[in-house]
């Protein structure tokens, strides 16, 4: 039985996230402390009482996630024993969770992640000027589908699938008409509905070519070791292992398609059947639509860390 530890993306975060955790774990604790402290921010006090408009905000978000599943892994590891190298044949993440998967998997340290995430959201947040992009869900169109409407969508301008998350749901982006104008060749082509995102900005995509480029500069500088275990990567929808390949896959996640269908669909031909979320209980769903015979677990509560020590 082989299994994966896999780490949520943008939009599960909550207020109220780690509070209970840090206030029974001294290990997570410790991970919001050092993640506060990289940013010179408190952002765990953010993440605790809100205010929820501050949180969502992408700057804060994706390092706030990234601390909670972090923090969860390390209880787990630390109370209950269980290492991460030992209990795991590989990790992915849901995009911003890539960063995750690798801080847990030991290829960057936490303070590191917190920055580089910290700057990841700034720079995708600035790289479109608010209102000109647009993200829409495409419910019950495959994922070939969604790409021929986002490229008739489009007419001249930017329009592309974002996230292949499970069947019948994919998430186009890129300029606000375009994606208006996709979303209606998506309904001629059989999609159930498109909906209209509440994000804000057009992620995963060509208008993200400025983040791209800041996050190439960071990275350059950014200190990744190899994993204890591979990385199942967004870009790829396969294994990495190599430093600099997980470098250069980084840089092409910010514009390219986060294809999590197919990197579970190859971590479940690699042997992997059961998949354990950190943080977040957003992944274990979409594989049960995507690997409907995996089992899956997904921890948030001391609850359910202490339940899963148990079993793992």
């Amino acid at each position: 039985m082989a299994r994966a530890f896999i780490f949520p993306g943008q939009g599960s975060q909550s207020v109220g996230m780690g509070q209970a955790l840090g206030l029974a774990s001294a290990a997570a604790r410790e991970v919001f402390e050092e993640v506060d402290e990289a940013l010179g921010q408190n952002l765990s006090k953010l993440m605790f009482e809100g205010p929820e408009a501050d949180l969502t905000l992408t700057e804060n978000a994706q390092p706030a996630i990234m601390a909670n599943a972090v923090a969860v892994l390390r209880v787990l590891e630390k109370e209950g024993g269980l290492l991460l190298a030992d209990k795991a044949a590989y990790v992915a993440g849901h995009s911003l969770g890539e960063y995750t998967a690798l801080c847990a998997a030991g290829s960057l340290g936490l303070a590191e992640t917190a920055r580089l995430l910290k700057l990841r959201g700034q720079a995708m947040q600035a790289a479109v000027p608010v209102g000109e992009g647009a993200m829409a869900a495409l419910l019950g169109l495959d994922f070939d589908a969604a790409v021929k409407a986002a490229a008739e969508g489009a007419g001249g301008e930017v329009c592309q699938a974002a996230n292949d998350n499970a069947p019948g749901q994919v998430v186009i982006s890129g300029h606000k008409a375009a994606v208006e104008r996709a979303i209606e060749i998506a309904k001629g082509l059989g999609a159930k509905r498109g909906m209209l995102l509440p994000v804000s900005a057009p992620f995963h995509c060509a208008l993200m070519a400025p983040a791209a480029e800041k996050m190439a500069e960071a990275l350059a500088g950014a200190n990744i070791a190899a994993p204890f275990v591979p990385l199942v990567a967004n870009v790829t929808a396969a294994p990495v292992a190599d430093p600099a390949e997980i470098r250069r896959l980084l840089v092409e996640q910010v514009t390219g398609t986060v294809r999590w269908r197919e990197s579970v669909l190859a971590m479940t031909g690699l042997g992997v059947d059961s998949f354990v979320e950190f943080g977040g209980k957003v992944l274990g769903p979409m594989i049960k639509r995507i690997a409907p015979d995996a089992a899956t677990l997904s921890l948030v509560s001391m609850d359910d860390i202490e339940a899963a020590a148990k079993t793992l």
